[in-house]
C-alpha cells in the first residue's frame, strides 16, 4: 500500500515506537492522527506532524468511536492502523508478605494491551470495510506485542499475559479480515530506546543493550517504524508475527 495521501491512525503515537511510527508516516505523506493517554504529547506530536491529537483511553469504546469519526471526517477513511499504546508494570504472582498480584493491576494492563488494541482493530475494520479497494487493499493493521510474550521475565505476569493475546489474535483476525482484503500483522520488539528504557540510569541501559547477542545495543524506534513501513508495502505479509529483538531470548530476570 502506497502511503501517500493515505489516512492513518497510530495509538501511543505521542512517544517511543508509536512517534516515530507516526514520523515515518507522515514522512511518506500520509495523514496521521496520534491517539494517546497525554494530551499534552499527543497534541505536540500532531502539530509537528501536521496531523491530529486525541487523547482517550485505547480500551474507550464510545471515546475511540468519537475519534476515529471525527478523524475520518478531517482525513477521509483510514487505511493504516498502528497499535503501540501500552502500559508495563511489574508485580510477582505473590509479593512481599505474601500478598497476591493486585487483581486490578492485572486487569488494567489487559484491558489497555489486549483489549485496547483490538477495540481499535475491530473499529477501524468497521470502517475501512465500507471504503473501496486501494490497489487491490482495503487497509493494513500493525499491532505491537513484545518477546515477553514469549520469554516473560519475573514480574511480567501481567505484561506477558496481555501481549501474549496480541499474539494470539493475530492470525485468527487476520483471518477473520481476508475477505474484506485487510491485512493483520503484530510486531515483537525486544529491549527498544522507549521514553521507559531512557528513565533508567546510563548503567542499566547499557547492561540491557548488552544482552542483545547482535547488534549488541537498545533498539531504535525508528527501526520499529522501517519494518512497519514494509509490512505496509509488501502485500504478502499477513497473519504473522515478527520478532524484532536482535535474536535475544530473555532471561527469567
Amino acid at each position: 500500500m502506497d502511503m501517500h495521501n493515505i489516512a492513518a491512525i497510530v495509538t501511543g503515537g505521542a512517544s517511543g515506537l508509536g512517534k516515530a511510527t507516526a514520523t515515518m508516516l507522515a514522512a511518506h505523506g500520509a495523514r496521521v492522527a496520534i491517539l494517546d493517554l497525554n494530551e499534552a504529547a499527543a497534541s505536540a506530536a500532531a502539530q509537528e506532524l501536521g496531523g491530529l491529537a486525541f487523547a482517550l483511553n485505547v480500551a474507550d469504546d464510545a471515546a475511540v468511536a468519537a475519534a476515529l469519526d471525527a478523524a475520518e471526517r478531517a482525513h477521509g477513511v483510514a487505511r493504516i492502523l498502528v497499535n503501540c499504546a501500552g502500559v508495563a508494570p511489574a508485580a510477582k504472582t505473590v509479593g512481599k508478605d505474601n500478598v497476591p498480584h493486585p487483581l486490578e493491576l492485572f486487569r488494567r494492563t489487559v484491558e489497555v494491551n489486549l483489549i485496547g488494541s483490538f477495540n481499535l482493530i475491530s473499529q477501524f475494520a468497521a470502517r475501512a470495510v465500507a471504503a473501496d479497494d486501494v490497489a487491490g487493499e482495503r487497509g493494513v493493521i500493525v499491532n505491537t506485542a513484545s518477546v515477553a510474550a514469549y520469554d516473560g521475565q519475573v514480574g511480567q505476569a501481567a505484561y506477558a499475559a496481555s501481549k501474549g493475546g496480541v499474539v494470539g489474535m493475530t492470525l485468527p483476525v487476520a483471518r477473520d479480515l481476508a475477505q474484506h482484503h485487510i491485512r493483520v500483522m503484530t510486531i515483537a520488539p525486544g529491549i527498544f530506546r522507549t521514553p521507559m528504557v531512557e528513565g533508567f540510569p546510563q548503567h542499566v541501559q547499557d547492561a540491557l543493550g548488552a544482552q542483545v547477542p547482535h547488534p549488541s545495543r537498545l533498539g531504535d524506534p525508528a527501526e520499529y517504524a522501517q519494518l512497519v513501513e514494509s509490512i505496509i508495502r509488501n502485500p504478502m505479509l499477513n497473519g504473522e508475527v515478527i520478532r524484532l529483538d536482535g535474536a535475544i531470548r530473555m532471561a527469567p530476570r
